[in-house]
């Protein structure tokens, strides 16, 4: 019996890029992967445009090519994770829907894991994208990196290969926002990482914002750090401290120069603005904290699909199975 893949591809108004890379992947596993079994899973995350038809079309066409359809947008960061769920292969390729990972790397990865690698993943040298955002990503990186307890992979976008074993791992976890680059770094085997060069988007426009980057941002900090917590804590001692001395040294000039010594009102107005600005700054981020909990507690699905096409009776549905259990 060969061996099968598995490509997940998240989609969100990629309607200029859904044919023709699906064509580009069915091209690699059909001709320098031929000894391999193959499925694509498509993961629309309620597109506008006409994705989702291209996608009906691609079905049709093809049996090996699936299609899931969510109810809604249900983000960047459930989607795909849910998309890894329910692949069937004895490796999960994970890529992005606009040619930035480039497809001929599927092949350096199936032969890297035929090695013994279970999880292959490319990691960017360089990108073809703004500089701007690629320098807040790498400062993003560094961040993560000295903040946390595990070792975050620089420039890692998700784009890579990860064997059954560790897809398994991740169907396990129940985690409505779950960040995939912190699983892999916590709880993943140990990884090749191959280097590539990021290209541009072959068309549309890129999905990314400042508050969906922000999210995603938030999501890794308040997951795998404590330190912004524990650094508002410290600052509290050493500003209390400060405080307190400087209330002494007032309090021995007015004494030893009661008749000649005002220090008027300017020291007391910055120190108010400074310490409403501390204490917003961390109700802040405690307040992060508390979303992140809060999501977590509610403990809802990552995704509630609407439609899934040329899927087998049974085949994934790995949220209902959990809830199956439960009862």
């Amino acid at each position: 019996m060969r061996k099968k893949i598995s490509v997940v591809i998240p989609t969100y108004n990629e309607e200029a890029n859904v044919i023709p890379l699906a064509d580009a992947i069915v091209g690699v596993l059909t001709g320098e992967l031929a000894e391999y079994d193959y499925e694509i899973i498509f993961i629309d995350n309620h597109s506008k445009d006409s994705t989702q038809m291209k996608l009906r079309q691609l079905c049709r066409e093809n049996k090996r090519i699936k299609a899931i359809f969510n109810a809604r947008n249900f983000g960047q960061m459930r989607s795909p994770v849910h998309g890894l769920k329910q692949a069937t292969g004895d490796c999960v390729i994970r890529m992005c829907a606009d040619f930035q990972d480039p497809v001929e790397m599927i092949v350096q990865f199936v032969r890297e894991w035929e090695q013994g690698h279970k999880i292959v993943i490319g990691v960017k040298k360089a990108s073809k994208e703004k500089r701007i955002m690629y320098w807040i990503r790498a400062c993003y990186y560094k961040l993560i990196r000295k903040i946390t307890d595990i070792d975050h992979i620089e420039q890692f976008t998700g784009f890579g290969l990860y064997d059954k074993a560790f897809v398994d791992v991740v169907r396990s976890l129940h985690d409505p926002m779950p960040y995939l680059r912190g699983i892999i770094a916590e709880l993943g085997f140990d990884y090749k990482a191959i280097p590539y060069v990021q290209q541009k988007r072959r068309a549309g426009k890129s999905k990314n914002n400042f508050y969906t980057l922000y999210d995603y941002a938030m999501v890794g900090i308040t997951s795998y750090s404590k330190v912004v917590m524990r650094l508002a804590t410290f600052l509290g001692f050493s500003v209390a401290a400060l405080s307190f001395l400087a209330g002494i040294f007032y309090l021995v000039l007015k004494i030893m120069y009661w008749d000649r010594f005002s220090a008027g009102i300017a020291p007391m107005l910055i120190g108010i603005f400074f310490l409403g600005a501390l204490q917003l700054f961390f109700i802040g981020f405690l307040g992060e904290y508390v979303l992140s909990i809060n999501t977590r507690v509610l403990d809802r699905p990552l995704v509630v699909e609407e439609e899934r096409l040329n899927f087998e009776k049974g085949e994934g549905k790995q949220e209902d199975e959990r809830e199956d259990q439960e009862d």
